[in-house]
């Protein structure tokens, strides 16, 4: 049991590390467990547009994708042309412990090879949490999100991916409340 607390206590971790790609951009602030929810509520969503697949595998591999960063950091794709983050090194220290250590590294392999099509889900929520973030920082009169966006959605390879994407960008990031958005006042006639 203290190798579980031990891994509770690591995943803990994940709210604090800030995602390291923000202070390029110079706008937004998320921490790596702020996006692995979005990653995993995105595909939850997609769990359920995509038949034939294993939903609670795609969801249980964009839970722990970034669940090495807790050793390694968030290194963003500047960082990573110059430093070289040792995540199977990292895998194999947190999970060799574990009951269930090897179902969690099988996990995040597939993730990182991307070849089954859960995988290839999954990575493309990693990318659409981001391209919610950038949309909403537009949305909010940003301007550096705009040169990202572009980078950001030729990474999607899925035709799920590319549609969710195309949703998020050609939609305001506050229409999901503003749409059916009415003051009640008095001198409405429901009022």
């Amino acid at each position: 049991m203290k190798h579980l607390a031990d891994l509770l206590f690591e995943a803990r971790i994940l709210k604090v590390i800030p995602r390291s790609g923000f202070s390029f951009l110079g706008v937004g602030k998320e921490s790596v467990a702020e996006h692995v929810y979005m990653t995993t509520f995105i595909a939850f969503i997609m769990g359920r547009m995509v038949n034939g697949i294993d939903s609670e595998k795609l969801i249980s591999m964009c839970l722990i994708h970034d669940m090495c960063e807790t050793r390694t950091g968030d290194l963003n794709y500047v960082q990573k042309i110059y430093v070289t983050a040792h995540e199977k090194k990292a895998r194999q220290d947190m999970l060799q412990k574990l009951p269930f250590g090897n179902a969690m590294d099988d996990l995040m392999a597939e993730f990182n090879e991307g070849r089954t099509v859960e995988a290839q889900l999954a990575q493309d929520a990693d990318q659409l949490s981001l391209v919610i973030e950038l949309k909403h920082l537009s949305d909010m009169g940003y301007k550096p999100p705009e040169k990202w966006m572009p980078h950001v959605i030729r990474r999607i390879r899925t035709p799920t991916g590319k549609k969710l994407a195309d949703a998020v960008i050609n939609r305001e990031q506050d229409a999901w409340w503003l749409d059916s958005y009415r003051e009640n006042r008095p001198d409405d006639e429901d009022g």
